[in-house]
């Protein structure tokens, strides 16, 4: 029996929520929506800027796409000067290795790319990168992890997620697959990600990256054994 990974990338992989918010939140401002960074963290962390733009748009009444090419052009330079990876977390991918593993992120393919390059993980994923723009519904619909689960040629039952925002939770859980919610990235306060994970259905919780291999394979054995 195998058993692959799905990792997502912002918030999992790279320390990046806190940069993102930041610019994100000045042009959603600037498009003339009132809404706070801390609204943000609590509501908009793991879905998309398309969906996030949608929201907007219903909610506060703006049209936020003119102004998301400059978004993207700041939020770019701002990651080649401020990226960081998680704490952690290329120990625990090392410690991992063996294991089929993939990227499932809300993020565009190039936004992904940049932010694994910018902290040398690329290399553990191999071409097992999926972006939400290739799925018909982003998270929390489960679309995305049921591709990368088909690319890796392994049963959604034997997939195991790393994430850490709700509705990344979410998608996982309605994809079959077993959820495990990092708490490493600096957003997991204002986020209120200790709470709110565990309620949304996560399956075990890791506190910082170091934890994920222990987590993994005491899943692995138990599913073997049970």
């Amino acid at each position: 029996m195998s058993f692959a990974l799905i990792f997502d990338c912002d918030g999992v992989l790279v320390d990046s929520e806190p940069l993102s918010i930041a610019e994100l939140g000045d042009t959603l401002r600037m498009a003339g929506a009132d809404i706070s960074d801390a609204e943000m963290f609590q509501r908009m962390i793991g879905r998309s800027v398309a969906s996030i733009t949608q929201m907007v748009q219903q909610e506060h009444g703006v049209d936020v796409s003119p102004l998301l090419p400059d978004y993207r052009r700041r939020l770019a330079e701002r990651f080649r000067q401020e990226l960081q990876p998680i704490p952690g977390i290329a120990a625990a991918l090392t410690a991992l290795q063996g294991m089929p593993m993939a990227v499932a992120s809300s993020s565009t393919p190039g936004r992904i790319a940049q932010s694994l390059e910018l902290t040398g993980l690329s290399g553990f994923f191999g071409g097992h990168v999926y972006s939400a723009v290739q799925v018909q519904n982003g998270k929390p619909a489960p679309d995305l992890f049921l591709l990368a689960a088909r690319h890796l040629a392994v049963p959604p039952e034997n997939c195991i997620v790393i994430e850490d925002s709700g509705a990344g939770i979410q998608a996982a859980r309605a994809a079959g697959m077993y959820a495990i919610g990092l708490l490493g990235g600096s957003h997991a306060q204002a986020s209120g990600l200790a709470h709110k994970l565990p309620q949304l259905g996560a399956d075990a919780i890791a506190t910082h990256a170091d934890e994920l291999p222990g987590i993994v394979q005491a899943h692995i054995g138990a599913a073997l054994t049970g």
